[in-house]
């Protein structure tokens, strides 16, 4: 069974490791989180709790 050489082994790693990074770096830029349709709508409703020591 022959064997590869280095210079094949260096090839594929460069291979597989670009396109292990464009298809990394293509799912970063192609999400796009959902905003809130509107602002006034959705109010955080804050509690303040005085304690007392």
């Amino acid at each position: 069974m022959p064997q590869m050489a280095p210079i094949s082994w260096l090839s594929l790693f460069l291979l597989f490791s670009m396109i292990f990074i464009l298809f990394n770096m293509m799912n970063y830029f192609i999400y796009l989180p959902s905003m809130p349709k509107s602002k006034t709508s959705s109010k955080i409703i804050t509690k303040s709790m005085n304690w007392k020591w």
